[in-house]
């Protein structure tokens, strides 16, 4: 009888002869995993967790937690090839705002949970000595107020940066309606900070997210501008100067959930660019919720088009497309087309424009040529320095040179009439089964 007592008491507060304070400990644990599963799934919607331009950070006598080169990247591959991460997650998914697309809006009937400050910390710091991430982005919904909430968020950054020496990457969302004072703090501890536009405009974030003002939103993105032209002229004068999010500021816009035309957006993410040197602007194509409210739609749009969007983003950034260059590559209906990419799309709308030559060409008539990117331009004008291009010199630069060779002429090739064929957009598509996987 004494040995069978003992045996459930061993079962029950020692698994594997562990002290019933361990056990304790253990339970405890297993409610922060119960808590991580909620909120980290709660912000897979956010798709401003990239990041680029964070310079290293070098503590006192080189030593410090998470120091790392380069950019850190939510599952995503920096620029140099590493795959790299971070760790995601909500402060909490309890909101007293309604916004509808939201799966966290207050009306949502779905599980809630909230971390302390200190347990994102502990989170983070154990996740690093395990070698799972290179830092962390953190963002939240909103509990009692804007202001106490940033302050909960920017007390996870301080304590991980002062007391523990922190040197990874963190990427802090913050709430527009907080106080300025507060973003500003925010920014001294954070590689970057974003803040989402959420929808492309006025009339739809007032209909789906009547508790955000867009204007308050542009007011703190244009405070956050202010401090990071401070922080960098601060910096050429002062070498020990605070840096404040060295990596920028971005922010997010929801692709489908209104009825704003690909235009729209496109002309919404370049004038953000251009009031507030944001260093990237991302969009997420809207994804049902459960209990979705009656005036979503019904289904998700395609992905293609958020994949359109972010090539029209990449020509204004680096091919010298302007927005109206963009808007003129639409269909009828203001939005891009979905079975051929801006670039070509543009270039058959202007053929009078091609074909160029690769050998006599300017830099910027070779980027508007479908099919050269940035790199390959470059390689053209450096070779075409020391012989001159023939097709095959083109084919070896380039990843394919059926797109390309409509549109150029050099010492061996000329289209003569394929660049004017009716069926050119058909010829240059892709195939109907590669198509219909990325639509899916």
């Amino acid at each position: 009888m004494v040995e069978s007592r003992h045996r459930s008491r061993s079962r029950t507060f020692a698994l594997g002869r562990i002290p019933k304070r361990t056990y304790k400990e253990h339970m405890a644990s297993h409610s922060i995993l119960q808590k991580l599963e909620i909120l980290a799934d709660a912000a897979k919607y956010d798709a401003s967790c990239a990041s680029s331009g964070t310079a290293k950070k070098n503590s006192l006598g080189g030593k410090g937690l998470g120091s790392t080169e380069g950019m850190g990247i939510c599952h995503a591959y920096a620029p140099d090839g590493r795959c790299i991460s971070l760790l995601k997650i909500l402060l909490t998914n309890h909101c007293v705002f309604d916004c509808h697309y939201c799966v966290n809006r207050k009306s949502s009937n779905v599980a809630r949970a909230r971390f302390t400050p200190q347990e994102v910390v502990d989170l983070t710091l154990g996740f690093y000595r395990r070698n799972y991430i290179e830092g962390l982005f953190l963002s939240s919904g909103i509990v009692k107020n804007s202001n106490h909430t940033m302050e909960q968020i920017v007390e996870v950054a301080r304590i991980l940066r002062e007391e523990h020496d922190f040197r990874g990457y963190i990427h802090l969302k913050t709430i527009p309606e907080a106080d300025s004072e507060i973003v500003h703090r925010a920014g001294l501890y954070a590689d970057r900070i974003s803040i989402n536009v959420e929808l492309p405009t006025d009339s739809g974030l007032s209909r789906l997210a009547p508790d955000k003002n867009a204007r308050q939103i542009e007011r703190t993105m244009g405070d956050v501008k202010e401090d990071l032209i401070e922080a960098g002229d601060a910096k050429k004068k002062f070498r020990h100067a605070p840096q404040f999010a060295p990596a920028g500021q971005s922010t997010q816009m929801i692709v489908g959930a209104d009825a704003a035309t690909d235009a729209d957006i496109v002309g919404k993410a370049s004038r953000l660019y251009d009031d507030f040197r944001l260093r990237r602007v991302y969009y997420s194509a809207f994804s049902p919720i459960p209990d979705a409210s009656a005036v979503l739609p019904l289904k998700r749009p395609p992905l293609i088009r958020e994949h359109r969007l972010y090539q029209s983003d990449w020509l204004m950034r680096f091919y010298g497309f302007k927005p109206g260059d963009v808007k003129q590559a639409t269909e009828a209906d203001g939005n891009l087309p979905l079975d051929i990419d801006p670039k070509l799309a543009w270039a058959l709308k202007f053929r009078d424009q091609f074909p160029v030559d690769v050998n006599r060409a300017s830099r910027e008539q070779l980027l508007r040529v479908p099919g050269l990117g940035v790199k390959a331009v470059s390689k053209i004008i450096a070779s075409r320095r020391h012989r001159t291009l023939r097709l095959d010199d083109v084919a070896r630069l380039t990843l394919s040179v059926r797109k390309v060779r409509p549109f150029i002429c050099t010492v061996d090739w000329r289209p003569v009439t394929l660049i004017d064929r009716a069926d050119l957009r058909t010829l240059l598509s892709p195939n109907k089964e590669q198509f219909e996987l990325f639509a899916a």
